[in-house]
């Protein structure tokens, strides 16, 4: 008799798969919110990493000249950084944003995104 039960049973049962669906469910709504505020962060953590290399390529190039750069373009073409990176967020490289030494100068002081947007933390990407 042990054995014909066995014999019988081929499928799964109704509670069996609804117990599968129920957990496949909560690992969905646990997991797919903590991978987008990792691909956030990452973004985020190149931002940062951009601008940190911008920011010290421009202190090295003033070093050097004893004057500011009048654009990115400048530092390319004088072989401080290979190409100007794209900005993490809006993915191209002519949104960021330039901040002159002096209000009406035409070089680069500082280099901003010009992503909109707040991090995960609440502060704008131009503020970083």
């Amino acid at each position: 008799m042990i054995r014909a039960l066995r014999s019988n049973r081929q499928a799964f049962t109704l509670i069996e798969m609804s117990v599968v669906v129920a957990i496949i469910g909560l690992l969905y709504v646990t997991v797919v919110p903590m991978y987008g505020r990792t691909i956030q962060r990452s973004k985020e953590t190149a931002l940062k990493k951009d601008l940190y290399v911008f920011r010290t390529t421009l202190n090295d190039y003033y070093k050097d000249h004893e004057k500011w750069p009048e654009s990115l373009d400048t530092l390319v073409t004088q072989g401080y950084i290979r190409s100007i990176p794209p900005d993490p967020f809006t993915e191209k490289t002519d949104t960021w944003v330039t901040v002159p030494s002096q209000p009406g100068n035409n070089d680069v002081y500082d280099v901003k995104s010009g992503a909109e947007g707040q991090n995960l933390d609440g502060i704008s990407y131009a503020d970083f």
